[in-house]
């Protein structure tokens, strides 16, 4: 099944909307926003599902505390009426969630929800949707951008998937398979049966296309594409050698790899409509990892050309290139933020691995979490987390993890087995 772009049909501004209630982020003594989310209104149990992935977003992103369906009002409002605010004032909400879902004669669904600022005693937002039954999720996802954006001032990140490598078996047997889910860890589809060594998945701009590294048992590693609406599969280049680290630029027509020759590595990159190659470095060294700027002018990268892994800034066309990563360790793994502002990047430093941010110029570097093992960091749309796969090492395997930049939240996401190598898509609904 393709990714689409959008699984609603129209939506429309239900009520007026004024600024009163938003997240403070930047305050030292910050504490999550208590909201509330009421069950949607009609169509059986739809409603209540929806209201519970909506309330399961928020809790999770670590910025709200949505009170529980117990802690409710005996009696809520339905969804035309203007809601009983003394009741919620009195539990602490500061906003207020509702919601309703219908069935019309085409078979569509119509949702609609409304926010509201609890002690103003006003409508923030509301909108309404028309999907297939089948699209309950997606709606869900976008009613929670909806309303993580109207409170924090930051793009959504709900209505956006994650690719990932599932890893099952022994870890001395290990299948390793693509897989596809939603960033709740919803909906999992496998993209590779298992055959092949597979790691490093990207996805392209618009989400329909992933580029990774895959090798298959006495062949040379090679980087693959893969398009999500056809299944089909080809080989990125005809290089005699090892190719890895797939990226794509921002606009998705050019790929960013890592061509080894010999004992040295290179990067290079491939114009994917002409398939011409450009090469951006040539040292004796092992230069890797790359990622361009949002505006595509720079690009990121590894490189022990100083003599151990460090982090280098070069302009997009190549050239010369200065470092920027001057801590105690070994940086790699570096990936340029959405919004422009960070630098992520794994740093290994006295037997522990952590994921950190720094800005381009090097300068702000802060390790948001450290431990025996933390790599692979990839950021959401938004610029404001990261999601990173960790290992805490015996027989187990790797596991998926959300951070964000102020370092205040660290949570798991689930995945139906061990895992690593996530890599995070655009907002499906901002894909054009």
């Amino acid at each position: 099944m393709a990714i689409g772009a959008a699984a609603f049909l129209a939506a429309a501004v239900v009520g007026p909307a004024h600024a009163e209630i938003t997240i403070r982020l930047d305050r030292a003594n910050f504490e999550p926003l208590p909201v509330a989310i009421t069950d949607f209104v009609g169509d059986g149990d739809l409603g209540a599902k929806i209201a519970g992935v909506i309330a399961a977003n928020l809790k999770r992103c670590g910025y709200f505390v949505p009170i529980d369906r117990q802690s409710m009002p005996a009696s809520v409002a339905g969804f035309d009426a203007v809601p009983q605010f003394q009741a919620w004032q009195a539990l602490n909400v500061q906003g207020l969630v509702t919601g309703r879902v219908t069935r019309e004669g085409s078979g569509r669904l119509k949702v609609e929800f409304r926010l509201w600022d609890v002690p103003a005693g006003q409508q923030l937002t509301g909108q309404q949707y028309f999907t297939d039954p089948a699209n309950w999720r997606r709606i869900a996802h976008i009613i929670s951008d909806a309303v993580f954006t109207r409170l924090t001032g930051l793009k959504g990140m709900f209505d956006t998937k994650v690719v990932f490598v599932d890893e099952s078996g022994s870890k001395e047997n290990r299948r390793k398979r693509l897989a596809v889910m939603d960033q709740d860890g919803a909906n999992v589809r496998f993209l590779t049966r298992g055959e092949d060594l597979v790691v490093t998945p990207r996805f392209s701009p618009t989400s329909s296309e992933i580029a990774y590294m895959a090798q298959r048992r006495g062949a040379q590693p090679h980087i693959q594409l893969l398009n999500l609406d056809t299944n089909q599969r080809e080989m990125v280049g005809n290089f005699p050698d090892m190719t890895s680290s797939p990226r794509f630029s921002p606009d998705g027509s050019r790929l960013l790899l890592s061509l080894q020759q010999g004992g040295n590595a290179n990067i290079y990159v491939m114009d994917l409509r002409s398939r011409t190659t450009t090469r951006l470095t040539s040292t004796n060294a092992i230069d890797t990892s790359p990622s361009f700027s949002p505006d595509g002018s720079q690009i990121v990268f590894e490189s022990d050309r100083g003599g151990q892994p460090q982090l280098y800034v070069m302009p997009a066309s190549g050239g010369e290139a200065r470092r920027i990563s001057f801590g105690q360790g070994t940086y790699g793994q570096p990936v340029w933020s959405p919004r422009g502002d960070y630098i992520a990047f794994t740093r290994q430093s006295g037997g522990r691995f952590g994921i950190g941010i720094m800005k381009p110029d090097g300068s702000g570097e802060r390790i948001l979490t450290e431990g025996f093992h933390n790599e692979g960091p990839s950021w959401a749309p938004n610029g404001q987390f990261l999601m990173l796969w960790r290992d805490g090492g015996g027989a187990n395997g790797g596991r998926l993890f959300m951070v964000d930049i102020t370092g205040r939240v660290d949570v798991p996401v689930p995945t139906p087995s061990f895992a690593s190598d996530p890599a995070w898509s655009s907002v499906l609904t901002e894909i054009r």
